[in-house]
């Protein structure tokens, strides 16, 4: 009898189209398990008042790129997560809180005038720490809007001190199997690394959250530090970042080498392109009963629209 491993990124035609299990929203309440969410979140804030970095939120808001409305619950937005180190369905939060972000150290190399490391203390304290709201949109169509913490990716760029060659910064998360069981798995090609051409990590909407709804990083949500580029599908917000690498090649990120014809590098949002097996015309906010047009670059063309005209001969949008 043949028996067919299904890897992460093969789902099943009623995961992945947009009439899938996660677009119902009584099943979503089910999968998400609110009720015990409920019970074990207050355990999971008494942890993040133990982070040192604590009293640096909540932070001054930056208006610069708008408010988007509504705001979703804090708890939906935590216990409705990708995080495939933990696991490839959406109640991996549990499990998520075995990770442990203290000490953590970012390794910075590659094109850089000198490579060094810095604990994740360190680096909160160079940079101008302030708080936005950006929608957050998913390549499976569900989507949020949220309120991050952190710092402008110009800031951390400027402190790596690239070399005027360097065409690409590469961000690697945490390897880490003995808590990251999805990492024993060897079909994904671990650690998960994502890139951005140097003049999208320059732009000043490029973020790095190192913080969200007023206090340190969830877990579960990339602690202590993530990639938010809020133009871009969910999968290239890289979480859980411990190596930052400049290069003049373009990286292949995580599943543009699982399956490149359905995830390519530039990611970015685009209702009029769908995916290979479902619409992107349309999304689920997270605790709605209702679907709603998804926009050009998630709403954010007027910012990000520039970075693409000499690059329209590109696979721009998937």
């Amino acid at each position: 009898m043949l028996i067919k491993r299904r890897r992460g990124w093969e789902l099943g035609e009623n995961r992945a189209t947009p009439e899938s299990r996660y677009l119902n929203r009584r099943e979503l309440v089910s999968a998400m398990g609110l009720g015990a969410a409920a019970l074990a979140l207050p355990a999971v804030a008494a942890a993040q008042d133990k982070d040192p970095s604590a009293k640096l939120y909540p932070a001054t808001r930056n208006d610069k790129y708008g408010v988007p409305t509504p705001m979703t619950d804090e708890k939906r937005a935590t216990t409705y997560n990708n995080f495939y180190e933990f696991g490839t369905d959406k109640s991996i939060w549990r499990d998520a809180q075995k990770l442990e972000v203290r000490p953590w150290t970012i390794k910075v190399g590659g094109m850089v005038e000198r490579p060094f490391e810095i604990g994740i203390d360190d680096l909160l304290a160079k940079m101008p720490i302030e708080e936005r709201v950006y929608r957050h949109r998913c390549v499976e169509t569900w989507s949020m809007i949220v309120p991050w913490s952190g710092f402008a990716m110009r800031s951390l760029v400027e402190l790596c001190k690239p070399t005027g060659s360097a065409k690409f910064v590469v961000m690697k998360t945490l390897s880490k199997p003995s808590v990251m069981r999805e990492q024993r798995d060897l079909l994904y090609p671990w650690p998960y690394t994502e890139g951005l051409a140097m003049d999208e990590a320059m732009h000043d909407l490029t973020f790095i959250a190192t913080g969200l709804y007023g206090k340190p990083i969830h877990k579960q949500n990339g602690a202590p530090l993530r990639l938010v580029a809020p133009w871009k599908y969910g999968f290239k917000n890289v979480k859980s970042i411990v190596s930052i690498e400049f290069s003049d090649k373009r990286p292949v990120s995580f599943w543009e080498k699982l399956q490149s014809s359905e995830y390519g590098f530039w990611a970015n949002v685009n209702p009029q392109v769908p995916h290979p097996r479902w619409s992107q015309a349309t999304e689920k906010p997270l605790g709605s009963d209702e679907r709603i047009p998804t926009l050009l670059y998630n709403g954010y063309a007027e910012f990000v629209a520039g970075l693409y005209t000499d690059r329209k001969a590109e696979k721009l949008f998937m």
